[in-house]
């Protein structure tokens, strides 16, 4: 191994490590060149880690885990990108931030909270488990950064995007997932948060358990709100007002299992949960089909499966203009309802 990247790893992991010391080292697994060599010096120290009397099966469980219950779902796309790269690409993304995750807490002043970042590129759906046993699911074009053991004692978790989560139950230690409009803690639960920062809503969807939801900055909704299960909470972010309701929650999370099920929802949103799903772009040059509204559910299809059954179900036309899909309407059929 180089001499200057071992320089970078072994200040960086020092107890007495300064923050520029360990957030240099924490960069370097953000570049795809050095994989080899991090995941071979990785695995070393997971031998002496061994061999020093630490305990590794904690480690092992979750490797396991890993490689066993991995779901990471890549879309078919007409760039004909090879998906077996992909998938590799991703999977060891994951697994490198989960060994990464299990060393530092050994080498790192637990005064100091240690952020890593995942995420779900467009057109993929990825799966993790953190460190702490919590199983998560991160959608299209989402992102995270989490913490073991952040502020005040607590597990912590920034999305950007949509997440879905299973939370490992430790009463002592909540789990707070921080998103630019409010916050959700638990305790232990199963919940969706969607939270694109280009959506015009932010969602809290609970399955299992209870979740706690505190605004930002909003004197007009300062006390917290406290979901069950079956409910959503929905906040508008132009209207800065909030609406819970009893739902299915399996409408709302089952992208997770490469489905996607939507109803009465309008062609502008489903171009955005398309675009999304399949990472494509899509343009609708007639504007006045934005608003009509269909039920639907898309499982294995391609994007063009989809847009073949939409242009033999519903008024519109479609061709393929480079990387771009444009949809138009057509005048010689009326509307309906895809099923």
């Amino acid at each position: 191994m180089d001499q200057i990247l071992q320089n970078i790893i072994s200040e960086g992991k020092s107890n007495n490590a300064t923050e520029v010391q360990q957030q240099e080292y924490l960069s370097l697994f953000h570049h795809a060149e050095l994989e080899f060599e991090l995941k071979n010096h990785l695995f070393e120290e997971l031998n002496q880690t061994e061999a020093s009397g630490h305990d590794k099966r904690f480690f092992d469980d979750l490797f396991e885990k890993m490689w066993l219950n991995r779901r990471i779902e890549i879309s078919k796309s007409k760039s004909g990108n090879n998906l077996f790269f992909r998938l590799i690409q991703v999977a060891a993304v994951l697994i490198t931030g989960l060994i990464m995750g299990y060393f530092i807490n050994f080498s790192i002043s637990p005064s100091v909270p240690v952020y890593y970042t995942s995420l779900a590129p467009k057109g993929s759906v990825s799966e993790m488990y953190l460190p702490d046993g919590t199983h998560i699911f991160l959608n299209s074009g989402s992102q995270i950064k989490y913490s073991v053991d952040g502020l005040k004692g607590m597990r912590e978790v920034f999305l950007t995007g949509e997440a879905w989560f299973q939370v490992a139950r430790m009463k002592r230690k909540p789990f707070l997932v921080h998103t630019s409009f409010y916050d959700v803690q638990v305790t232990g639960t199963t919940f969706n948060v969607k939270a694109y920062s280009d959506d015009k809503e932010v969602t809290t969807t609970l399955e299992e358990g209870s979740v706690h939801v505190k605004l930002l900055d909003n004197q007009k909704y300062n006390e917290e709100k406290i979901l069950k299960p079956g409910e959503q909470l929905t906040y508008n972010k132009e209207l800065k007002n909030i609406g819970i309701n009893e739902v299915n929650p399996k409408w709302f999370t089952s992208w997770k299992e490469n489905k996607l099920i939507f109803v009465n929802m309008s062609l502008k949103d489903l171009r955005i949960l398309l675009e999304r799903k399949y990472g494509v772009d899509i343009e609708i040059s007639d504007k006045s089909i934005l608003n009509y509204h269909y039920d639907g559910t898309i499982k294995n299809e391609s994007i063009l499966e989809v847009l073949e059954i939409l242009r033999q179900t519903l008024p519109i036309q479609y061709q393929v203009v480079g990387q771009k899909i444009i949809i138009n309407k057509n005048q010689n059929r009326k509307g309906g309802i895809m099923r």
